[in-house]
């Protein structure tokens, strides 16, 4: 007997299916199921090892019967798919999806899904004819995919029944036809017509589920994408409302709080391990870590916050709540917005990292104010990337770098060797030699997985001095020895964390 879960869960065409609203972000979703484990035991997490960005993540819920399809660029829910209708109680409009049968005092549900004539007169009603899909292999049944706007449903049927000529209501409701054996939920007027688009087109509804209703004053406007300008500016552009400039040395943390409203947490510790490369570049004489002259690389501290987001190891326990003025914030923390996808760094102004060389922006980083006033000096973007370490712990950030005014820029999307080509190209000229020019490209490897707890402080082995591998960033068996050891790589202004399979984990703007 198939278990079948008891919460009803109501189908909204178009929309989504119980509080799984289409467009919703795989950091909402997946946070949301894994807070109800009895009802949702199990989860499973598919993706490409060496292309997650690009290629769809599927998130499947075997005891509950639904899987779950997720865009590889914005990691947003595009379709929602019903395998095993007994393992999920539906409900449309005060109708059972599947009707149950009693033998004795015990309800069984039917193993398989609902006939056509239940979906045709008891749910949805008279619909345009659909698709046929012939059988793959030497089955004897095919596929009938009969739509509706918003919803689809397949019933096999057999494929000596088929013809184009047939009346598909007289065929479906004959013993040709078996009940469905799943359902599709999407955005679109029908299967056929949004099939071509189902991962590249605008989502209606935002990547929160729970805003999805609520008066736009009620909560904070989503973030769609950062575009970094150079010199520490910033560009956000939201869902509805005006875009908003970030200048890294002038805003202020009530900036951000009347934007974005008050921090998911606040994170006061930072790991200063990583200032001994900054000490060695002021005292060394040979080695130079900035391609931008008279300026040392300022390798921002990368303790992220989101590593390290449980309160316990901070110095002091500091309420998001509690941000009525500045005097209340320490000198040095971090803003933890886990659900734009970004942290910010607050501290007394510092002059921010310099123009791109290729870019029309001729306005130069101001020189660091001396008036008490903390400000936001780095903002820190979270790829999100499926199998990096932190995963999950941000929802997904975008961005795209702006290196001149005649392109695309670079992305978030970008493999970081196309990345790293082109930026190397634009600050060339600033090298004195080669050797400097290797130099300043050697990684520092950085490790999230030791430690006593999941959220211990990042262990950096080696350093800019040292030697990394520079072959191919996968291995045999998409292993790296369960130490989750990414690369961080510098340049003027920006820090990568770069996984092994090229994909930018997080972006660090200073």
């Amino acid at each position: 007997m198939t278990a079948r879960t008891s919460a009803q869960v109501q189908i909204f065409p178009g929309k989504g299916l119980g509080f799984l609203t289409l467009g919703a972000s795989l950091h909402n979703i997946l946070t949301r199921v894994k807070s109800y484990p009895k009802t949702y035991p199990s989860i499973d997490l598919s993706y490409s090892s060496t292309d997650p960005l690009c290629n769809p993540v599927v998130l499947q819920l075997p005891s509950n019967g639904l899987r779950l399809r997720f865009d590889g660029p914005d990691q947003r829910l595009r379709l929602i798919e019903v395998l095993d209708f007994p393992r999920v109680n539906l409900m449309y409009k005060g109708q059972d999806v599947l009707k149950a049968g009693k033998t004795g005092e015990t309800t069984i549900s039917s193993p398989q899904g609902p006939s056509f004539r239940h979906v045709y007169n008891r749910l949805f009603g008279p619909s345009y004819p659909g698709e046929y899909v012939p059988p793959a292999d030497n089955s004897p049944y095919g596929t009938y995919v009969l739509s509706y706007p918003g919803v689809a449903f397949s019933f096999p049927l057999q494929h000596s029944a088929w013809s184009d000529q047939c009346d598909f209501v007289a065929l479906l409701s004959s013993s040709a036809a078996l009940p469905a054996t799943s359902m599709a939920v999407f955005q679109g007027s029908s299967w056929p017509e949004v099939r071509a688009k189902l991962f590249t087109q605008q989502p209606q509804y935002p990547r929160s589920s729970a805003v999805v209703g609520k008066s736009r004053d009620s909560f904070a406007d989503e973030i769609e994408q950062f575009h970094i300008l150079g010199a520490g500016k910033l560009e956000i552009v939201r869902r509805t409302s005006p875009q908003l400039r970030i200048n890294l040395g002038e805003t202020t943390p009530q900036d951000l709080i009347a934007e974005f409203g008050p921090p998911d947490a606040i994170y006061r510790k930072h790991d200063r391990r990583i200032s001994i490369h900054r000490a060695a570049a002021a005292g060394g004489d040979n080695l130079h870590l900035s391609p931008s002259p008279g300026r040392g690389m300022d390798i921002p501290d990368t303790d992220h916050s989101s590593s390290n987001s449980v309160t316990d190891d901070s110095d002091e326990d500091i309420s998001p709540g509690n941000l009525s003025d500045s005097a209340s914030l320490p000198a040095e923390c971090f803003f933890n917005y886990f659900h734009h996808g970004f942290d910010a760094f607050i501290s007394y102004p510092t002059t921010p990292g310099p123009p791109f060389p290729t870019s029309e922006l001729s306005e130069q980083p101001h020189s660091p104010s001396s008036s008490p006033q903390l400000t936001v000096t780095k903002i820190i973007l979270h790829g999100n990337v499926p199998g990096s370490y932190p995963f999950n712990r941000h929802r997904r950030s975008r961005w795209t770098i702006h290196l001149d005014d005649s392109d695309d820029g670079l992305t978030s999307e970008s493999p970081y060797e196309e990345i790293s080509k082109r930026l190397r190209g634009i600050w060339k000229e600033y090298y004195n030699n080669q050797a400097e020019e290797r130099a300043m490209q050697r990684p520092m490897v950085l490790n999230r997985g030791w430690g006593d707890s999941p959220e211990s402080s990042v262990e950096f082995l080696g350093g800019w001095e040292e030697p990394a591998s520079k072959g191919p960033r996968s291995s045999s068996d998409n292993h790296d020895g369960g130490l989750g050891n990414t690369e961080l790589f510098g340049f003027p202004g920006l820090l990568f964390e770069v996984l092994k399979n090229g994909a930018v984990s997080c972006l660090t703007v200073y």
